[in-house]
């Protein structure tokens, strides 16, 4: 099962959001209240895990990676 990233939802301009993590089954419904404290959530998008094998993985990146940067990290700034 994966684990999701939720934030509290801050109710006014002096709060802060809080996060925490719930391992979840990809059917259940998404949060809308904290478990404990019953304040509104949303669930945060994040980043995944990929592994490549075969010809994928021996594959150079397009554009030759190093997208701005120089360092070769792909990214694009």
């Amino acid at each position: 099962m994966p684990v999701y990233v939720y934030e509290t939802i801050p109710q006014s301009e002096a709060e802060f959001p809080q996060t925490f993590e719930l391992r979840q089954s990809m059917s259940e419904p998404c949060l809308t209240a904290h478990p404990d404290t019953g304040a509104p959530v949303r669930r945060v998008l994040s980043g995944g895990l990929a592994t490549f094998t075969g010809a994928a993985a021996a594959a150079p990146m397009r554009g030759g990676g190093g997208g701005g940067c120089g360092s070769g990290c792909g990214c694009a700034s």
